[in-house]
């Protein structure tokens, strides 16, 4: 078992805090040294109150699950023999409603285009890796969100 360490933090500053005007730009720490900057979603919270410069939430989520499919993805293809030059992902998260009528990323869709060295998969092993990725990637495992690949 392995347990993932994140630290956000937030500072109001000078800015009043009762009546929504406050900013939601805030930071990510993680224990590798890494700092991202973060904010709410400008869909979700007009600028200036967020950061459109910033990752949101909804985006990291979408990150998280297109990143954890590539490791796997590349895991498996090297163990199948394919030499992958690129890997790169355009993928799409949706907001939408529940069946419980919850406000929720109801869909992602990884787009993900991959460029071999000497031999391609064929369309059928191409699959197969995609789908070998997709059932063993844990943030995918996570969720109840609808996750699908759609190789390009």
């Amino acid at each position: 078992m392995a347990e993932y360490f994140a630290n956000v933090t937030w500072r109001r500053g000078d800015d009043p805090f009762l009546g929504q005007r406050y900013h939601r730009r805030h930071t990510w720490r993680f224990d590798g040294g890494a700092e991202v900057p973060a904010s709410a979603s400008p869909h979700v919270v007009r600028a200036p109150w967020s950061a459109p410069d910033a990752v949101d939430p909804e985006e990291a989520f979408v990150a998280s699950l297109s990143s954890c499919h590539m490791l796997f993805f590349l895991s498996f293809a090297a163990r199948a023999g394919f030499v992958v030059d690129a890997y790169e992902d355009d993928a799409v998260g949706v907001v939408g409603k529940t069946a419980a009528g919850k406000e929720a990323v109801v869909s992602v869709t990884l787009k993900p285009r991959v460029t071999w060295r000497d031999r391609a998969p064929s369309a059928d092993e191409l699959a197969a890796l995609h789908h070998e990725a997709h059932e063993h990637c844990y943030i995918a495992n996570s969720v109840t969100t609808d996750v699908r690949v759609a190789p390009r």
